[in-house]
C-alpha cells in the first residue's frame, strides 16, 4: 500500500501541489492559471479523448459492469442534487455542478494515469473502459445539460450551433463514430493526438491548484457533506449494484477502485466557465483529492 502510494500515486498528485504552492505564492495568477486551464479543457484534452475512443476495443468491454457503474452514478446524482436543493439551498446550477463532483470522479486525468503506472497499459482495461464511458456518455452530458442551464435565455438554434463548435464534444463524436466504422487513426495523426494529449492531465492538474489556491481549505457543512457522499456513499453504490450479476473479479475491484477516485477537475472547470460559484465545488475537489489518497492506495 504504501509503495504504491509513494511511487505511483503521490508523483501524479503532486503535479496539483506543486500549482497549489504557486498559487500561494503568488508565482502563477489566477488568470494564467484560467487561460492554461482553457487551453487544456478545449485543445489537449479532444487531443487526449479522441485516440482513445477510437482506438478501443468495444467488444472487450463487460457492459454489465459499466452500466451497474452507471446506475449507481445516476442514483447518488439524484439523491445529491435533491440535497444541495432541499437540504443546502443552493442554486439550480451550483447544485447541478455539485451533484456532478459526486459521480464525475478524475478517471481521465488521476486514476487512468495512476492505474497504468500500477498495472500497465493493457493490465488496466476495465480503467480505460469506465474513462472511455465517463469521457464520452458522463462527460456529454453534462458539458451539453450544463450550456443549456446556464444560457435558458438563448435559443434552442444558437444554443445547439454553440455546442457544435464544441471541441470536447466534436472529439467524442468523431472517435465514436470512426470507431464504429472501423476507421483507425493514422499513426502519424495518432502521434500528434498523443504528443499534444499528453500534456492534458499534468497541465489541468497543475492549473486547477493555482486556481483552488485561492479558496479556503476549512470545511463548511456544505464541503464535508459533498465530500462525503464522494468518498464513502458513491463506493458503497457501486459496491452493491456490483453485486447483481457475475463477471472477472478484476472488473469489480477496478470499477470500485475507480469509484473511490476524487471529485474530477471537469465539474470546476465548467463552473468557472459559465461564472458558477466555485466556493464549495473547489474545496470538495481539495478535500476529496488529499483523503483519497489512502483509500486509492488501499484498493490498488
Amino acid at each position: 500500500m504504501i509503495e504504491i502510494l509513494i511511487q505511483n500515486i503521490l508523483p501524479v498528485f503532486s503535479i496539483m501541489v506543486l500549482g497549489f504552492a504557486m498559487g500561494r505564492a503568488h508565482f502563477v495568477s489566477k488568470g494564467e492559471a484560467t487561460t492554461v486551464n482553457r487551453i487544456a479543457f478545449m485543445v489537449l484534452q479532444p487531443a487526449l479523448i479522441f485516440p482513445l475512443v477510437n482506438g478501443v476495443d468495444f467488444s472487450d468491454f463487460y457492459t454489465d459492469a459499466i452500466l451497474l457503474y452507471a446506475a449507481a452514478q445516476a442514483i447518488v446524482f439524484c439523491l445529491t442534487l435533491a440535497v444541495c436543493l432541499y437540504v443546502m439551498r443552493c442554486t439550480f446550477l451550483e447544485a447541478w455542478l455539485l451533484a456532478m463532483a459526486t459521480v464525475f470522479v478524475n478517471s481521465l486525468l488521476y486514476i487512468w494515469p495512476i492505474s497504468s503506472l500500477i498495472y500497465g497499459a493493457a493490465g488496466n482495461f476495465p480503467i480505460t473502459a469506465l474513462v472511455v464511458w465517463d469521457s464520452t456518455i458522463t462527460f456529454a452530458f453534462f458539458i451539453i445539460t450544463t450550456d443549456l442551464l446556464a444560457n435558458r435565455e438563448q435559443s434552442v438554434r444558437n444554443s445547439a450551433l454553440r455546442l457544435l463548435k464544441n471541441p470536447v464534444l466534436i472529439a467524442i463524436f468523431l472517435g465514436i463514430t470512426t470507431n464504429l466504422l472501423g476507421l483507425r487513426a493514422s499513426e502519424p495523426l495518432l502521434v500528434a493526438f498523443q504528443f499534444a494529449g499528453a500534456a492534458a492531465a499534468p497541465l489541468t492538474l497543475f492549473a486547477l491548484g493555482v486556481i483552488l489556491s485561492g479558496h479556503s481549505l476549512i470545511p463548511n457543512s456544505k464541503i464535508t457533506l459533498v465530500s462525503v457522499i464522494k468518498l464513502m456513499v458513491l463506493p458503497v453504490a457501486v459496491f452493491i449494484t456490483l453485486s447483481i450479476g457475475e463477471r472477472p473479479i478484476v472488473w469489480d475491484e477496478m470499477v470500485l477502485l475507480n469509484a473511490a477516485g476524487p471529485s474530477g477537475a471537469m465539474a470546476f472547470a465548467l463552473a468557472t466557465l459559465y461564472k458558477i460559484r466555485t466556493d464549495t465545488i473547489a474545496p470538495v475537489i481539495i478535500w476529496t483529492s488529499v483523503l483519497s489518497l489512502f483509500s486509492l492506495a488501499w484498493l490498488a
